[in-house]
C-alpha cells in the first residue's frame, strides 16, 4: 500500500515511549519529519531521529514549547498525532474516591494537552490540508474497565475529535480517533505503574494478572495489544493517499474486547 508520507512533516506527543514511540518509529520509517515530544526524553526516543522536545503537555507553556520548536525545526505541520495521555499517576479508584485534584489532573492531561495542542497546530494543520488523530481508548465506551476520570477525559476527547472533524473538514483537515483497548505498555507492565497497582489491588502477581487479563476481559484474539499495531493504524489514517475520505471516525482496535458497537 502506498501511503505517500514521505514529503510530510509530524507532531507526535507522548512519544518516548509505547504507542507513541512505536508512531514515532513508523513514520521516521515512511518518511516523515517527526518532532516528538515527552515530559522525559528516553534513549529510545532519541535513537529514533526524530527531533526531540522536552514539554509538559498539561501546561499552556509546555505546548507553546512544543509546537514553536516544531514549527521552527519543520517549517509547518502537515500531520499531529494525540497521544499523549495519564500512564503513571493512574490508580484504581472508585468516584468518591476520586477529587478534584484528580479529575483536574485526568483532564489536562488527557483532554486540555489536545485541546491546547490542537489550537495551536491548526493554524499550519489547515493551510497544508492536514490531518489528525487522536488517541482515544475503549474505556471511553467502557467506563468501568478503568478510573472514572480517564474514562470520561477520553470520552470528551473523542467528542472533541469529531467536533474538529466537521468545523475543520470544509478546510481540508481531516480528524480521526484511534481507540485502543488494553495494549503492552509500560502502563501495565511497569510493577510501579497502573498494572501494578491494579494487580496488588488484585492480590495477584503483575506477571500472573497480565497472563490472565485476556482471559479475564474475553478478548476475542486472546492476547493483548502491541503498541506497533495502534501505530500502523494511526499511521494509515494519516495518510490522504490510503485514507482521503476517512474522517470524524473513531477506530477500535481491541482484540474483540467489545462485543458490540
Amino acid at each position: 500500500m502506498q501511503l505517500d508520507l514521505a514529503s510530510k512533516r509530524a507532531v507526535v506527543t507522548g512519544a518516548s515511549r509505547g504507542i507513541g514511540l512505536a508512531t514515532v518509529r513508523m513514520l521516521v520509517g515512511e518518511g516523515v519529519r517527526v518532532v516528538g515530544a515527552a515530559r522525559t526524553i528516553t534513549p529510545e526516543l532519541a535513537e529514533t531521529g526524530a527531533v526531540t522536545v522536552t514539554a509538559d503537555l498539561s501546561t499552556a507553556e509546555g505546548v507553546t514549547t512544543l509546537v514553536d520548536r516544531a514549527l521552527a525545526e519543520l517549517g509547518g505541520i502537515d500531520l499531529l498525532v494525540n497521544n499523549v495521555g495519564a500512564g503513571d499517576d493512574l490508580r484504581p479508584a472508585g468516584f468518591l474516591d476520586t477529587d478534584d485534584t484528580e479529575w483536574r489532573r485526568a483532564l489536562d492531561i488527557n483532554l486540555l494537552s489536545a485541546v491546547r495542542t490542537s489550537r495551536a497546530a491548526l493554524p499550519s494543520l489547515i493551510e497544508n490540508r492536514g490531518a489528525m488523530v487522536n488517541i482515544g481508548s475503549i474505556a471511553s465506551r467502557l467506563p468501568a474497565a478503568s478510573p472514572v476520570a480517564y474514562s470520561a477525559a477520553k470520552a470528551a476527547l473523542t467528542a472533541l475529535g469529531k467536533a474538529l472533524a466537521e468545523e475543520f473538514g470544509p478546510q481540508g483537515v481531516r480528524v480521526n480517533t484511534v481507540s485502543p483497548g488494553v495494549a503492552r505498555t509500560s502502563v501495565w507492565e511497569d510493577p510501579e505503574g497502573f498494572g501494578g497497582r491494579v494487580a496488588a489491588a488484585a492480590g495477584t502477581e503483575l506477571s500472573e494478572y497480565l497472563q490472565q487479563m485476556p482471559k479475564d476481559l474475553d478478548i476475542t484474539t486472546g492476547r493483548l495489544l502491541e503498541p506497533e499495531e495502534v501505530a500502523t493504524l494511526v499511521t494509515f489514517l494519516l495518510s490522504d493517499t490510503a485514507a482521503g475520505n476517512i474522517t470524524g471516525a473513531d477506530y477500535v482496535i481491541d482484540g474483540g474486547t467489545m462485543k458490540s458497537a
